[in-house]
């Protein structure tokens, strides 16, 4: 069986991105990291995964659809995708964004056909999930044989080449596990979601729910409330929650607005406040953090899935190299005050 990517990181006790850079000889890796995972590689029998095409063209345009452009946790998203840029400008790669300020698949639609419009060879995308955009990716692929790469979120039904990003229902599963552990397995819990037509958030949430109810059976789930990634939203459910339920346990925060939950507790002074689990390693999470109103916050290297992404493109187009999986996986992390 071929050596993949996920074995050398497994031998080398790194990540799969650490991987992908110290073999590419691309990115940010210290040194010795990379000579050692190169070593490693090497001893395994590694051989890249290429698709016996003849080399494509040099000269390229890729073009990029985010969604959520403004939110706090896009920063290391785009922070990769320039430093990618960057380096790809070398290889006679042009990058075309289209920055999508909001959860809307007009929005979305408009954006791609104006990349195509402009003659890019392939898209890396932050799919809204819904079937006109699951159809016109598809029709990029099948019709315009321009190839798709997903990034952040993810959408069914699609040919995309491959997605990269957090394993957003394990991520929940881990948020879920936590709280259970810190509330003893029982006591009522608040969820608070970004955007219901969100597949990101939609999957958080569920694998939340799916691991409260499995392993810990005595924690009530007292609602799954949308806001809109506004911290004043997040501000609002949170006091409407303590208010409603006086002895509620944990709330836990799977998209944006984690800034509510200081200015909710300030306001309701609890003598001993809930649990709190939130997302992305933000400015405002890690000062929520070192403050103690947040217990656990679980990023999911939003850096990588930018950076990744587009060299998985220009890989496909310039060199016929295929992904070396379906999906690939960023690593879940968990911060505490302690570690950030």
């Amino acid at each position: 069986m071929a050596v993949t990517i996920q074995d050398i990181a497994e031998a080398a006790g790194v990540s799969r991105g650490t991987v992908d850079r110290a073999i590419n000889n691309r990115g940010r890796i210290n040194p010795e990291v990379a000579d050692r995972v190169r070593e490693i590689a090497q001893e395994m029998g590694y051989v890249p995964r290429r698709r016996k095409l003849e080399k494509g063209p040099k000269n390229i345009k890729i073009g990029v659809v985010m969604q959520l452009s403004k939110a706090s946790f896009m920063i290391q998203v785009k922070r990769g995708i320039e430093d990618a840029a960057g380096e790809l400008k070398n290889r006679g790669v042009e990058l075309l964004l289209e920055d999508c300020r909001n959860v809307d698949e007009l929005e979305q639609l408009r954006a791609v056909e104006r990349l195509v419009e402009r003659g890019v060879s392939g898209i890396a995308i932050m799919p809204v999930e819904c079937n006109e955009v699951r159809d016109e990716i598809n029709g990029l692929i099948d019709e315009k044989k321009i190839p798709v790469v997903t990034f952040n979120s993810d959408i069914v039904g699609t040919k995309r080449s491959c997605f990269v990003g957090l394993d957003n229902k394990k991520s929940g599963y881990t948020a879920g596990g936590l709280m259970g552990l810190m509330t003893g397995g029982c006591g009522k819990v608040l969820v608070i979601t970004g955007y219901f037509g969100n597949s990101v958030n939609n999957m958080r949430v569920d694998g939340v729910v799916e691991e409260l109810k499995a392993s810990y059976p005595g924690v009530e789930l007292v609602g799954v409330q949308s806001s809109f990634d506004e911290s004043a939203e997040v501000e609002k459910l949170v006091i409407n929650a303590m208010t409603m339920f006086p002895e509620l346990k944990g709330i836990i925060v799977v998209s944006g607005g984690q800034a509510g939950i200081r200015s909710a507790f300030e306001k309701m002074a609890p003598g001993k406040r809930p649990f709190v689990i939130v997302y992305d390693l933000t400015p405002r999470n890690i000062g929520l953090l070192k403050d103690g109103l947040v217990d656990f916050l679980i990023d999911q290297d939003g850096y990588t899935q930018g950076y990744r992404s587009l060299f998985i493109l220009a890989d496909l187009l310039q060199k016929g190299r295929e992904p070396e999986s379906e999906f690939l996986y960023t690593d879940i992390v968990i911060k505490t005050r302690n570690n950030v």
